[in-house]
């Protein structure tokens, strides 16, 4: 299949969810324009400025640079359809109203160019009613597209054909939809909702209907239902705050007014939940109203009590037993859950098997296989497994006979049986839906492997429905793949391909200790010997946590800061010797970043980063300085772009990079860590998580082949002492006016120090080695003042900073 190029994107509707949808094209860096109404009053494009104007202010940003808004094209129905000629791609994002999207369709058909392909975002109606208002040349290139909210942030996006799309539009769609924006693809049917959120709003309704049966609170529920159930830690009752009651009620009425109790047997719990009915009566329609099930008074959340209509002290917790039953192996789990006496255990057991009754039920109808099911719920509701996963992890047949059984008895939300092919057949006989040859089909009969597009090839381990990563067409997770080189508790050496040394960190957090450190080391070794460069890539998050710190603390009480000098000292030495090696190192960056892990990666010949990766010098928030060479890469950094600038005042440069680590600024994206200098231009940014490892080995090999040479070691110029004294006189500003406390001011006084050089004149040249010296005693002497010691135990701790 040829590749598709999407130059131009057009996105039609400028409301909440268009205006994100433009806002991520631009972050991927495709060209849009954002289209909406003409103003009645002031300029024809004022709706669409003042959405773009209020990309800025949302949090979470859906841009990853605010000041990127302005790369969005602005346009209006009345003057500028003529630019949809320009377009690749038309995605329509306008209200969930069928008649204002089939008048909008008949009025862009003109404009449609030949080639372009047409999408409608909606999350519920029919595609292909939809496209029976396109003349019949553009029928062919028009299907549904469903992003999830955010789209930046939510990495599933659903693909739904219709009668008349022809399959390579979905093929082009897919790929494009893959690498270009970095999500998650599963093909849906076209059926009401599709698939996440039918299976999943059914399941909210379905909980809630099991909440009123058992008589639980909405906060018990929401820990019962959060990370101890392996779903998002918001649980049932938060996520639909954060979601928007209305937003909720939407897709309810989507299945109310398109399904019967003779197209889903389970249409009697669609109901709207009375509490629902009640808190959007009452206006409170969740986060965006600053209430709904649960409302912020003070520093205390409470929760709406339906008898009372008003909202009481919230902060239950489930019963402790349960949390330890949900940490069983899966069989055991839920054999204990249904055996349970008690209503949680009960209502667990209750909720999960009306999720598997349901799914089985609908799986025909909705997906083309169990694997887009399962994939749905993972990447559109935060579930770390699937229906069918649990189900098949915990015993196929037994649970299915569980259900059964309970069907039989009354005690499910209905009474229509499970699919003959749940018993029997190739499903029962393999144990499961999903196998090594694909996932079930029931409408082919048959186990189905995933769409071979040729985008997939980039994804060496994907996720899988397995819960592993996998290799395609390899079955292998990558902790097993390929010839293991050196191996021990905290890092592996292989290789895939005899050419790239591939470093995958194993320690908790993917944290640097000095095992790790060796590690490295004896990469670089290898790699200069017999390959072509080093990759380090540790497959899921984080990239690295940064230091060991608990693993110092031992060091440091056996043998003092001399011991942790000594460990400094070789920690500085391996990331000199990353970024000296004769072979290209890359560091292929996917989430946090921090610390140790910041300095691994700025110490890379280059850096290949995931999209929502976050990147920083935090060590300030445990009362250090970065020891690993950090600030000495601040330093070298501001020499070496004041020597390409016309001005030549070293200072301002240095001071950009000091700010950055005297107040743990951490790039909440690859552009903005761009922006903070810890990723260059030349660096790569790869919008999809599972296409890192691809191009990280193929930006080693190419910098191989392109000659690689490591950088030269140069002397270079410092600020010196009157770049120190200026930094903390605006410090000591900060510190008498409270901004910041008087351990602060240390810190940041020895940061200071540390960047600008020490005690010298401005412009003495020095080399990485002066400069990391001076790092390491900054950053041993705090670790024997007590105010530090006091900030890495409530660390280590609790888990957030301490100020003091």
């Amino acid at each position: 299949m040829s590749r598709f190029p999407v130059k131009k994107v057009a996105v039609l509707g400028a409301g909440v969810m268009g205006a994100q949808i433009a806002a991520h094209l631009v972050n991927v860096k495709v060209n849009v324009v954002l289209f909406d109404l003409p103003a009645k009053e002031g300029p024809k494009n004022g709706i669409v400025t003042k959405a773009i104007e209020g990309l800025k202010k949302l949090k979470p940003s859906p841009l990853g640079v605010a000041d990127d808004a302005a790369l969005i094209e602005q346009a209006n129905y009345e003057e500028h359809l003529e630019q949809l000629r320009g377009c690749d791609l038309i995605i329509e994002a306008i209200a969930e109203r069928m008649d204002w999207k089939l008048d909008l369709y008949k009025r862009i058909a003109p404009f449609v160019s030949p080639h372009a392909l047409v999408a409608s975002n909606t999350s519920g109606l029919s595609i292909t009613k939809l496209s029976e208002a396109l003349p019949d040349a553009i029928k062919p290139r028009f299907c549904g597209i469903h992003f999830f909210n955010p789209p930046r942030y939510m990495y599933l996006v659903e693909l739904i054909n219709t009668p008349t799309t022809e399959p390579q539009v979905l093929d082009q769609l897919e790929s494009f939809v893959t690498t270009a924006l970095g999500k998650g693809v599963v093909r849906a049917k076209d059926s009401p909702n599709f698939i996440a959120n039918r299976v999943g709003i059914a399941g909210m309704l379905g909980t809630m209907k099991e909440v009123e049966n058992f008589g639980l609170s909405f906060d018990v529920v929401d820990d019962l239902t959060g990370k101890k159930l392996g779903r998002a830690s918001s649980g049932t009752f938060r996520t639909a705050d954060v979601v928007g009651l209305d937003t909720m009620n939407h897709v309810i009425k989507t299945l109310q007014d398109n399904l019967s109790e003779a197209t889903d047997p389970f249409y009697p719990s669609f109901g709207t939940p009375p509490v629902l009915a009640k808190l959007l009566e009452l206006g409170n329609l969740g986060q965006k109203t600053k209430a709904g099930f649960y409302k912020k008074v003070g520093r205390d959340v409470m929760r709406f009590d339906l008898e009372s209509e008003d909202y009481m002290p919230a902060g239950q917790k489930a019963d402790e037993v349960y949390g330890r039953m949900l940490k069983k192996p899966a069989g055991e789990r839920l054999r204990l859950l249904r055996e349970s006496e008690g209503p949680q255990g009960q209502f667990l057991w209750a909720i999960l098997r009306n999720s598997f009754h349901y799914a089985a039920v609908h799986l025909a109808s909705i997906a083309e296989t169990a694997r887009d099911v399962d994939l749905a719920l993972r990447w559109g509701f935060g579930m770390k497994q699937g229906p069918f996963e649990m189900w098949q992890e915990a015993g196929w047949l037994q649970v299915a006979n569980w259900i059964k059984e309970d069907i039989a008895a009354g005690k499910t939300l209905c009474n229509a049986p499970l699919p003959d092919w749940v018993f029997s057949g190739p499903v029962a006989d393999a144990g499961g839906v999903h196998t090594a040859e694909g996932s079930w089909n029931p409408t082919a009969s048959k186990f189905v492997a995933r769409h071979a597009l040729p985008v997939y090839g980039r994804q060496l381990f994907p996720e899988t429905v397995s819960g592993f990563h996998q290799g395609l067409g390899v079955g292998t997770p990558f902790e097993t793949t390929g010839k293991t080189l050196h191996e021990d508790d905290s890092i592996r050496l292989w290789t895939m391909d005899d050419q790239i040394v591939i470093a995958s960190i194993k320690s908790k957090m993917h944290a640097i200790d000095p095992d790790v450190a060796e590690g490295l080391s004896i990469a670089v070794d290898m790699a200069e010997k017999d390959y072509q460069g080093v990759v380090i890539w540790s497959g899921d998050e984080p990239f690295s946590a940064g230091a060991d710190l608990a693993g110092m603390l031992p060091g440091f009480m056996m043998g003092g800061v001399a011991a942790i000098d000594e460990a400094e000292g070789a920690l500085q030495a391996v990331m000199l010797k990353l970024r000296y090696a004769n072979v290209p190192v890359v560091s292929a960056v996917r989430g946090l970043a921090l610390g140790g892990g910041c300095e691994m990666a700025v110490h890379s010949a280059r850096r290949v980063v995931a999209m929502e990766s976050y990147i920083g010098l935090v060590e300030v928030g445990v009362g250090l300085v970065p020891g690993a060479g950090g600030l000495t890469y601040i330093a070298r950094r501001a020499a070496e772009v004041a020597a390409l600038s016309t001005h030549k005042d070293l200072l301002p440069f240095v001071t950009e990079g000091f700010t950055a680590a005297a107040m743990a600024k951490v790039g909440t994206s690859a552009l903005e860590s761009r922006k903070l200098g810890y990723l260059l231009d030349s660096d790569l940014v790869v919008p999809n998580k599972d296409e890192l490892l691809f191009v990280a080995i193929n930006e080693a090999k190419a910098m191989f082949a392109a000659g690689y040479r490591a950088p030269h070691k140069r002397l270079f110029p410092v600020a010196g002492r009157s770049g120190k004294a200026t930094i903390q006189g605006q410090l000591v500003n900060m510190r008498d006016g409270g901004f910041i406390s008087q351990h602060d001011f240390h810190i940041a006084s020895l940061i200071a120090g540390v960047v600008t050089g020490g005690d010298v004149e401005t412009g003495t040249l020095v080399s990485e080695e002066y400069l990391m010296t001076l790092e390491r005693r900054a950053f041993c002497s705090l670790l024997e003042h007590p105010k530090t010691q006091e900030r890495i135990m409530g660390m280590l701790s609790s888990g957030k900073p301490l100020r003091n």
